[in-house]
């Protein structure tokens, strides 16, 4: 039994773990030299708990979010090897409603509030599943302490929430080495999947250094990211509805020593952005109205650049710290110069609606429906968000495990 697996990004590397983990041969194939090096890396690296989408009070993404979020971490203990609570992930993040919110102050202490509740049934019978962190439940700053680290005239209400990030360069690191290490993992780099073929067995084209190829296999699983929908076209799945590709970047760097790291907040309800800290310095920050930069409808989006050439590098840097600086006081005093490690980076957003996220309306405020859509042995996984990939993994596998148990 052969299963090949399109997509050497998180999505196809959990697969391909998950699938190896029960025992089936898999073939991993992904058009770049590394695997992970693309959108992969070029995040935030946030496991969503499911506070951020307020504007779909339905709660069907928070549900979402959250089944994904608490098998996140104990997806990684499993195949990694790396203990729950050591995983090193980002100070928790306050919850920051803006002045210019799409929902009120009430609104979002409401719905924080219904969210912390769903988070614990969904939790029950886990010990800690979130990197072994309680669960508590969000709690809104004093008056004092929001104006301690943030301007109040533009942060109208903070909360606490147990929500992090994990650094989505070690993760990709650490992902990259267990894949490489595992004899059931066939990885084949370099080769741009053009198109899967057939219905019993299936016959996945590709272009490679060594020219065209036809390899076949029991099952495939599309991982790809920004390729995912042209291929999935190719076998009369074209989506019945519109959607957006949109290339964000952000900006991460390490803190002069000595610096007061600015706390990890997550602005909302609308197009803003946010602050991601680690305990060494680490920061990431990324700003909408600055960072957005493309917006494609096409079946296959441009091959944005993950890092941009100059000026729009040192552009990006200035202007999304000038922006940030002007309500988180403790980044008003960096200087772009004296920075380490700066890197610039961004990759392909892929969601659902017609709209962006200035539209309060806008579908890309939803992010339920995601998952796995099989027809027989071909799979196409969105996962929507990197929270979901480990979850997706096991989805994927199961179903490809329990179709070749005898």
């Amino acid at each position: 039994m052969r299963i090949g697996v399109l997509g050497g990004g998180l999505q196809g590397c959990c697969v391909a773990l998950s699938l190896a983990d029960r025992g089936l041969e898999v073939t991993l194939f992904d058009r770049n030299q590394q695997l992970l090096s693309r959108t992969a890396i070029a995040n935030e690296g946030k496991i969503h708990l499911g506070y951020m989408y307020a504007n779909d009070p339905s709660h069907a993404t928070s549900r979402m979010m959250m089944q994904g979020a608490i098998t996140f971490a104990p997806f990684l203990a499993r195949h990694l090897g790396v203990a729950i609570d050591a995983m090193t992930v980002s100070r928790p993040a306050a919850y920051v409603v803006h002045r210019d919110s799409q929902r009120t102050v009430e609104q979002v202490t409401h719905y924080l509030a219904a969210v912390h509740a769903l988070i614990r049934e969904a939790a029950q019978g886990g010990t800690n599943p979130y990197f072994g962190r309680d669960l508590a439940e969000p709690k809104m700053w004093t008056a004092g302490q929001r104006e301690a680290a943030f301007d109040p005239a533009v942060a109208v209400a903070a909360f606490d929430t147990p929500e992090v990030a994990i650094d989505p360069v070690a993760l990709a690191e650490a992902v990259r080495r267990r894949v490489a290490s595992d004899p059931r993992i066939d990885i084949r780099l370099g080769c741009e999947v053009l198109a899967v073929e057939g219905a019993g067995p299936l016959d996945v084209r590709l272009d490679t250094p060594g020219g065209a190829v036809r390899e076949r296999f029991d099952h495939v699983v599309n991982a790809l990211w920004d390729g995912r929908f042209a291929i999935n076209e190719g076998r009369g799945l074209r989506p019945d509805r519109p959607w957006l590709h949109r290339l964000k970047y952000g900006v991460s760097f390490r803190l002069p020593r000595g610096t007061t790291p600015p706390p990890s907040a997550t602005f909302v309800s609308g197009p803003f952005g946010e602050v991601v800290s680690y305990d060494d310095g680490l920061t990431y920050l990324t700003w909408y109205p600055v960072c957005l930069q493309a917006i494609s409808t096409d079946i296959t989006p441009p091959d944005w650049p993950t890092y941009p050439a100059e000026p729009l590098r040192s552009q990006l840097l200035q202007r999304t710290l000038s922006a940030m600086a002007a309500f988180v006081p403790s980044l008003r005093a960096l200087d772009p110069g004296r920075l380490e490690d700066v890197t610039v980076k961004g990759g392909v957003i892929v969601a659902w609606g017609n709209t962006d996220i200035y539209d309060p309306a806008s579908e890309l405020h939803r992010r339920f429906e995601i998952g796995v859509t099989s027809t027989g042995r071909y799979h196409s996984v969105d996962p929507g968000k990197l929270t979901m990939a480990p979850y997706f993994a096991d989805v994927c596998a199961g179903r490809i495990r329990e179709d070749v148990t005898p």
